[in-house]
């Protein structure tokens, strides 16, 4: 004997296609949220790794500073060695040059000129002393003028001096040094110095 189903098929077939679609969009949510999850992890390690660079270069930075400070001390104390050897070759060549101002004022002091004090600022010595005679001033003069270590003598002063029948005048000459030696301005010692000159006749 034939059997009849009597469900209508028709609703049937749309309930299978239903289950088909629900498991269908449950596989592809399944997916999307594995892909998704995937993504996640793969992000959050670039990050991890990016933030692990990140702090090796602080690092690198931190140690390349400390090495920025040491060589800016580094310059500081080499621009402070060359000041100072500045100073010591400017010393050395003024050293020099002393020997022969000495020897120059020895040399040009005429008779009847007594120098009583000298006093150097810069390039610029300062000659105290007393003369018997105006036209000793200006002997001397005209031989400091003639020296190849002094130039431009300047009287400063000149007067006359009634309680020294020997030296019955008193002068001030300025003259300005210069070291034939020196290719440079040859301005000497910037230090001052002061020395007393004994009498010479």
């Amino acid at each position: 004997m034939a059997r009849i189903n009597l469900l209508p098929w028709r609703e049937e077939r749309r309930k299978q296609r239903q289950q088909e679609f629900y498991a269908l969009l449950g596989a592809v949510a399944l997916a999307a949220g594995g892909v998704v999850l995937l993504v996640t992890l793969f992000l959050n390690s670039q990050i991890s790794l990016q933030n692990e660079r990140i702090a090796r270069l602080q690092q690198e930075i931190k140690v390349l500073d400390e090495r920025i400070l040491k060589i800016e001390e580094l310059d500081r104390t080499r621009a402070r060695l060359l000041q100072r050897k500045a100073i010591i070759e400017e010393l050395q060549a003024s050293r020099s040059q002393m020997v022969h101002l000495f020897d120059e004022l020895v040399r040009t002091i005429p008779e009847g000129v007594r120098l009583e004090s000298i006093k150097q600022a810069g390039a610029t010595l300062t000659l105290d002393g007393h003369a018997q005679s105006n036209a000793r001033v200006s002997a001397y003069m005209r031989s400091l003028d003639a020296s190849p270590w002094m130039k431009n003598p300047d009287l400063q002063i000149v007067k006359a001096d009634d309680d020294n029948p020997q030296a019955r005048y008193t002068f001030t000459l300025r003259i300005t040094l210069e070291n034939p030696l020196d290719t440079g301005d040859g301005e000497g010692a910037g230090a001052g110095v002061e020395a007393a000159a004994g009498g010479a006749q």
